[in-house]
């Protein structure tokens, strides 16, 4: 089933559909998107909409925990001439850099000259996951959205460690549509790609995972316990501006799209805290 957070009539609804094509409809307004995957149980009753109804996708819902993964795509190794980790590179991602598809990315020129960005396939876990072997993770799955694991380059260069540079507020994109996990029977047959501005920066496939998303859950349950909404991020195919020749950033009056086959796509334009473009980021070689 495919699973959004929408708002209509001012309130925020949580709507389902059984295939991308068809009309969307409203849970009861009582249950809420976070209720449905701690529960794991889909409401079972559903009213339609009417025809030409105002729907705004918004934030499906605001992760707890979000488990990211870095130098985990082959392409992406070479590209920026790094080996194959002998075990995941795993950072903490936080709940306030989550936003929605339609908000905006915002960059503080103050802080940060090298914005960049990583499209990935977010898993949604479902069950609480703890000691879980890697033949048995993908049961505790509830299901995949799209994210982008927004990064400032000179920030995680500067610090040695992912934290600033990663958890900026508005680094987050994520959603705009959740999809159960008997949608999708195989996680490593995705095609992940990112626009900016209409240009085709990434184009890859989750095939090209160094560890997959079962290793990725039996890895993290061996140290943390994993809880129903907790997200993991599983890293990004290669096209990132950093590592481009000369390399790019993302800069204000950009419009990012971050899309994953068979879930759907992110938009979100780029904006300053400065007004009327000063300060506007540039890539640094």
């Amino acid at each position: 089933m495919y699973l959004a957070t929408l708002i209509h009539q001012g309130r925020d609804r949580l709507a389902g559909r059984l295939a991308p094509q068809d009309p969307w409809r409203l849970a009861p307004p009582y249950i809420s998107l976070a209720e449905v995957i701690a529960g794991g149980t889909l409401p079972w009753s559903w009213g339609q909409l009417p025809t030409g109804a105002d729907l705004v996708p918004t934030l499906p819902y605001r992760p707890g925990a979000l488990y990211g993964v870095g130098l985990n795509y082959r392409d992406a190794l070479q590209e920026r001439g790094r080996e194959r980790p002998a075990e995941p590179c795993l950072f903490p991602k936080l709940s306030s850099s989550v936003i929605g598809s339609g908000e905006a990315v915002v960059i503080d020129p103050e802080l940060t000259q090298r914005v960049d960005w990583e499209t990935e396939l977010a898993v949604i876990i479902g069950t609480e996951a703890r000691q879980v072997a890697e033949a048995d993770a993908l049961r505790y799955v509830f299901g995949y959205t799209v994210a982008n694991d927004i990064s400032a380059r000179d920030l995680q260069e500067r610090d040695g460690q992912w934290l600033r540079g990663k958890g900026l507020d508005t680094f987050c994109p994520f959603g705009p549509v959740l999809v159960t996990a008997d949608e999708i029977p195989d996680p490593q047959r995705l095609r992940i790609r990112t626009r900016v501005n209409g240009e085709t920066v990434q184009d890859g496939s989750t095939a090209d995972m160094v560890f997959g998303v079962p290793a990725l859950i039996a890895y993290l349950s061996r140290f943390f316990t994993l809880r129903p909404g907790d997200v993991v991020l599983t890293g990004t195919p290669a096209g990132s501006g950093d590592y481009m020749r000369p390399p790019r950033a993302l800069r204000p009056g950009d419009l990012l799209e971050s899309e994953v086959e068979g879930i759907g796509r992110l938009t979100n334009p780029v904006r300053s805290t400065v007004p009327d473009g000063a300060g506007e980021c540039v890539a640094v070689p």
